[in-house]
């Protein structure tokens, strides 16, 4: 029995049972249910959501394929060499000594740490995945190995996963830095007794996105948000358009539009209804495992 943990543990189906990914059997059921009501309420037969169109599409297979492969890959490679939480949190805790010195902890009622460390953690790592993503695509190097996410010509929950370990590794260190960097500041001005607002492990406010409906992003249901709400969280209908072979310029966000409000790439999903998904560049071919690896650095090579 140990050994078919770990042996799932490697190829991601441990994902089904971890709140931390979107895959989360809780997730995917509280989904379900959106779609179900959608359908309702579109008048449109749910039968019309599992269309083998989709999920047998050639692209799908290939995100189920990859997905298994990038898991050893980030397992066996990725994970040894990723810089920790704690190493960071460590980190900054030397360098808030050195630059203010020792200081008395500030004693406030803990809900209160507990509340402002869960928002700081929030708002910090999505301004913070915002910016990443949109580097991803904007600079030419970066955008190599993004193209493979968005290379995607049709979109189910596993295209979530279809990222080059390159890619990865760098949101794994933008995750590191940003919880470290916050966590030593806490630790630093209110001491070491810190937690966050959480529901089975998760911070809550990610938790609430993820239940209502966070995989629809990457999926055949156009979900949009009245225009208002839009203008502070992306929806599916967004997210989806950002796929789309015309929409790599706008809607960044995470889970906050505000971003992309601020910095000019907002486009809500009232403006566009019409959704082509993949690449642009015809000569470029992610059509296996082997291509989703290697055909970034092909392309970097033929720039020399």
């Amino acid at each position: 029995m140990p050994m078919v943990i770990e042996g799932s543990h490697w190829l991601g189906l441990d994902y089904l049972f971890n709140p931390q990914k979107r895959l989360y059997w809780g997730y995917l059921l509280s989904t379900a249910g959106i779609v179900i009501v959608y359908c309702l309420l579109k008048r449109q037969p749910i039968t019309s959501t599992l269309d083998k169109k989709i999920w047998w599409h050639p692209s799908a297979r290939l995100d189920y394929s990859y997905f298994i492969v990038a898991s050893i890959i980030k397992m066996s490679l990725l994970l040894p060499w990723m810089l920790g939480v704690g190493e960071v949190t460590y980190w900054t805790l030397q360098l808030m000594e050195a630059l203010l010195g020792y200081q008395q902890k500030i004693i406030i009622d803990r809900q209160w740490v507990v509340l402002s460390y869960t928002l700081a953690l929030f708002l910090l790592s999505d301004l913070s995945r915002y910016c990443l993503h949109r580097l991803m695509h904007t600079i030419p190097f970066l955008w190599k190995f993004h193209q493979v996410h968005h290379s995607a010509e049709v979109l189910t929950p596993v295209t979530f996963y279809r990222v080059h370990p390159l890619e990865n590794f760098l949101f794994g260190f933008r995750y590191a830095l940003v919880t470290g960097f916050i966590t030593g500041i806490f630790i630093h001005f209110y001491g070491a007794n810190l937690a966050i607002l959480d529901i089975i492990g998760v911070n809550i406010i990610v938790f609430v996105f993820h239940i209502l409906g966070d995989n629809l992003r990457h999926s055949t249901i156009h979900l949009g948000y009245f225009d208002t709400l839009e203008k502070w969280l992306i929806s599916p209908a967004q997210h989806q358009y950002h796929h789309t072979v015309t929409g790599t310029t706008v809607n960044y966000g995470g889970i906050l539009s505000l971003w992309d409000r601020l910095f000019g790439s907002l486009r809500l999903s009232s403006q566009e209804d019409h959704y082509h998904y993949g690449l642009n560049e015809i000569t470029t071919r992610f059509n296996s495992v082997w291509q989703l690896l290697t055909q970034p650095f092909i392309l970097l090579k033929k720039e020399r």
